[in-house]
């Protein structure tokens, strides 16, 4: 795992190109690199930042030349071994042990034919010499960033967004339909960008760019087609062995020259992979986090430390245990900063507190139970959306009546915080629309009407783009398996736009690695074999994950109830955060510059502070768009002076 960066035909790319790699030190501390060549009338640079993981030796380092290849690669290939085995038969000649090499090789026999066959996480660029072609990589599943900005011919990339932002002296500007867009999901969708010029190369896809300036692009690997495809195994009768192939794929992300460890909830997900980790790894360490009892109880957690330590304890791991009581204050800002843009998801804070303290006890590497919920339906949003489907039967007096009732309810007493209640009010504000919209209002922050009268009034036309925007993603296939639909919305969107964004950022922020056994392209095609009514049964999510981890775990741990990673926000908001939160509603950037309406914020306020509505989710992301416009703003300001 690695930060890249790197220039092509880009004026001064030389100096561009070490600022680019120097602002991703966090990525890489073990080593630094860069190469130079020329093309056309300009040159090629390449950046590096490693964190050393499997070849720890110099014949790992990058940027990796070899025969007129160029390589500058940030991932892991769990299939390398493999693929070594073949170059190798076909006579090529290793000089070291790192995926690196096996990665170059492969590109040089194959070229992008090589990249289906990938099993990993990873975004690259790779230079030939003899064409002068620079052509950037990203997996399948958007696992790994990388960031590109183009002007005039040239091209400057990067593996995080605040990278091309430094090297270009902050000149980029904010694009407010990207912070609409995070207003409505709390994060920033893959298919757009927080600054204007600058893009996120898509998941499975290439990009090659010529000497002469022009750009190609191609797919390797869509999730459309693999989840049709899946529809089509299983309406013949397959029915995959989730067990083995969770139990292969956990076994082949253990590939490491330095200490593994995992993530452990509790919960299903991470409870499997540390068992089956400790099975292939025997004293495997793990790490969980528990929260400040006062701040629990307010937030009316779940008591996820009792599961965690009943799994460590069967399977003969050792358990660390992390009190999560941050200084929000002084945590908040650096988060906004190191997660690149605007994310709202507070699960952010405990991922990085987790690998600071992982990497401190001297572990690089972490495996995180992240995309299961997605790919099986695990989530209460799809259920609730099922719910939903019955709900509408209901006859229209006695639902009028329902939310009558709930919607006078208070979500909170001043000691505690009704879970319940919060449940109820989120199910009634989608449960009587469309399919394509119950569902994202199932997950996002507002309904139309709610993020129209939240922005600046003429950013009307970008409301509309932005959520036809989610339509336009979520009926973008041939399934008709309504379960399958939502877990591939949310495979396409949710998992890279945010889950695995945030993971990336905030572990990285503590040069640690995580690694998503989950998010595996097997796993990936079994899960998309699966038919909904198998990952839904009754009330069941994630039924057949569940049946599957049961060769290994006890059923108090597989059918305990659903913790979420998150943090006492309620808690947070109402007594750390709370002058802050005045503050940015009265008197912040995006209220004084228009981009949000001072009297929707504090009605919002009122609302959540009467106990009526849960807003401190709401709250939570604008205090992080603050901060991020803020910094955004502040480095264009500086820029224009410098320049004046």
């Amino acid at each position: 795992m690695c930060g890249i960066a790197g220039t092509y035909l880009w004026p001064d790319g030389k100096t561009v190109t070490d600022r680019l790699t120097e602002t991703l030190a966090h990525r890489g501390p073990d080593g630094a690199g860069r190469y130079g060549h020329p093309v056309g009338d300009g040159e090629v640079q390449l950046g590096h930042r490693r964190l050393s993981i499997i070849d720890l030796s110099e014949t790992g380092a990058q940027p990796m030349a070899k025969d007129s290849l160029v390589l500058t690669y940030n991932g892991e290939l769990y299939n390398a071994p493999e693929l070594r085995a073949e170059l190798e038969a076909a006579g090529v000649r290793f000089r070291g042990t790192s995926d690196t090499e096996v990665l170059l090789e492969a590109w040089r026999r194959w070229g992008t034919d090589c990249l289906p066959r990938l099993r990993g996480m990873f975004a690259f660029g790779v230079f030939d010499e003899r064409t002068g072609e620079l052509v950037l990589v990203r997996d399948q599943l958007g696992i790994k960033p990388l960031f590109l900005l183009r002007r005039d011919g040239g091209l400057a990339f990067a593996s995080e967004l605040k990278a091309l932002a430094a090297a270009t002296g902050g000149k980029l500007e904010v694009d407010h339909a990207a912070l609409v867009a995070s207003l409505l999901y709390y994060w920033v969708p893959d298919s757009r960008c927080a600054f204007r010029e600058a893009e996120k190369l898509p998941p499975g896809s290439w990009l090659r760019i010529r000497p002469d300036g022009q750009v190609q692009r191609g797919r390797f690997w869509n999730l459309k087609d693999v989840a049709a495809e899946g529809q089509a195994r299983a309406r013949a009768g397959e029915r995959p062995d989730l067990a083995a192939i969770v139990e292969e794929s956990t076994r082949k992300h253990l590939l490491a020259d330095v200490p593994v460890a995992t993530f452990l909830s509790g919960g299903l997900d991470s409870s499997w992979l540390t068992a089956l980790a400790a099975r292939h790894q025997p004293g495997i360490s793990a790490y969980t986090i528990g929260f400040r009892a006062e701040d629990a109880r307010f937030e009316a957690m779940p008591d996820d430390l009792r599961y965690a330590r009943q799994v460590a304890e069967r399977f003969g791991v050792e358990l660390h245990e992390i009190e999560i009581a941050p200084n929000v204050l002084d945590l908040l800002p650096q988060m906004t900063y190191s997660l690149d843009e605007p994310i709202g998801d507070p699960a952010a804070i405990n991922t990085f507190l987790i690998c600071q303290a992982a990497r401190e006890a001297g572990v690089k590497v972490m495996l995180s139970g992240m995309g299961a919920d997605e790919l099986f339906a695990g989530y209460r949003k799809h259920l609730a959306n099922l719910l939903a489907l019955r709900y509408q039967r209901v006859p229209g007096p006695v639902r009028r009546g329902v939310s009558g009732v709930v919607d006078r309810l208070p979500v909170a007493t001043s000691r505690r915080g009704l879970r319940s209640v919060r449940f109820a009010k989120r199910f009634l504000s989608f449960a009587d629309l469309p399919e394509e919209t119950a569902f994202r209002r199932s997950y996002t922050m507002y309904d139309q009407d709610e993020l129209l009268a939240l922005v600046d009034p003429d950013l009307a036309g970008t409301v509309d783009d932005v959520l036809t925007e989610h339509a336009d993603a979520y009926e973008d296939n041939t399934l008709d398996d309504f379960v399958n639909r939502m877990c591939l919305a949310d495979a396409r969107m949710f998992l890279p736009g945010l889950n695995l964004t945030y993971t990336d950022r905030s572990s990285m922020a503590a040069s640690t690695e995580v690694r998503v056994p989950y998010v595996d392209v097997e796993v990936v095609k079994a899960a998309f074999a699966v038919p909904g009514d198998r990952k839904i049964v009754k009330r069941q999510g994630k039924a057949v994950l569940k049946e599957a981890a049961t060769s290994i775990l006890p059923r108090e741990i597989v059918y305990r109830p659903k913790g979420l990673f998150s943090a006492p926000l309620r808690a947070w908001m109402s007594r750390d955060l709370a002058p802050l939160v005045r503050e940015v509603v009265n008197d912040g950037e995006l209220v004084r510059s228009g981009f949000l309406r001072r009297d929707a914020l504090n009605r919002m306020v009122a609302v959540d502070a009467a106990g009526q509505q849960d807003f401190s989710k709401h709250l939570w992301h604008v205090l992080t768009l603050e901060y991020w416009y803020r910094d955004a703003t502040s480095r264009s300001d500086q820029s224009t002076r410098q320049t004046a």
